[in-house]
């Protein structure tokens, strides 16, 4: 069963929808520059409201580990997402601090960073557009003969789940601006999505 994370969520009505909708992430943006942005302070009260069974992802661009670390001990997150071409080192670094899981994002826009994902030492990779968070896609051909599991994202909606969740089998599909409407979170478009991803599940094991 494929894996749905819904990313950037920023006010409680948009954790209220995913309460009800049940999927397996959601994402905090601790990126400034980022317009789902989200402070400290802030992610902590949405954690609050989160349903125990979901999982908290928090999104940074070369943050401290310092403050990445203290977020997952604090349990203001669940797991740190690096999405800021952060290197092995970096990654070293944080793991002396935190034994939290952490996923690794990749811009899918080449065979070789492909090939420098599946060595990533993170626990998960994830594979996006070339920049990440433009709700763009990308040629799904250079993900062919990966088989380490992975997040899928990069401009995924419930127009194109179903296709992307059987044409790959991804361990996790990763959306944002797909299920927004104006810049904000749309609760229908996150239900749309959902039903699409399960819906692609549902084939899948019926075949």
């Amino acid at each position: 069963m494929t894996r749905i994370k819904f990313c950037g969520l920023s006010r409680a009505c948009d954790i209220a929808a995913a309460n009800e909708l049940m999927p397996d992430y959601i994402g905090f943006v601790f990126a400034p520059k980022s317009r789902r942005y989200v402070d400290e302070k802030k992610a902590a009260a949405l954690k609050a409201l989160l349903h125990p069974d979901i999982l908290a992802v928090g999104v940074f661009v070369k943050e401290e580990p310092d403050f990445i670390a203290r977020l997952l001990q604090e349990g203001v997150i669940d797991i740190a997402q690096l999405h800021g071409n952060e290197d092995e080192s970096y990654l070293e670094a944080l793991r002396a601090k935190t034994d939290k899981p952490v996923i690794q994002a990749f811009d899918a826009d080449s065979g070789e960073t492909v090939r420098k994902a599946k060595n990533s030492q993170a626990d998960f990779i994830l594979f996006d557009s070339a920049g990440g968070g433009t709700g763009q896609t990308f040629d799904w051909n250079v993900l062919a003969g990966v088989k380490r599991p992975y997040f899928l994202a990069g401009g995924l909606n419930a127009e194109n789940a179903e296709e992307a969740v059987r044409a790959l089998h991804p361990y996790a599909v990763d959306v944002s601006s797909g299920i927004e409407t104006n810049g904000v979170k749309d609760r229908e478009k996150m239900r749309k999505f959902a039903a699409a991803v399960r819906a692609a599940a549902g084939k899948d094991e019926r075949r």
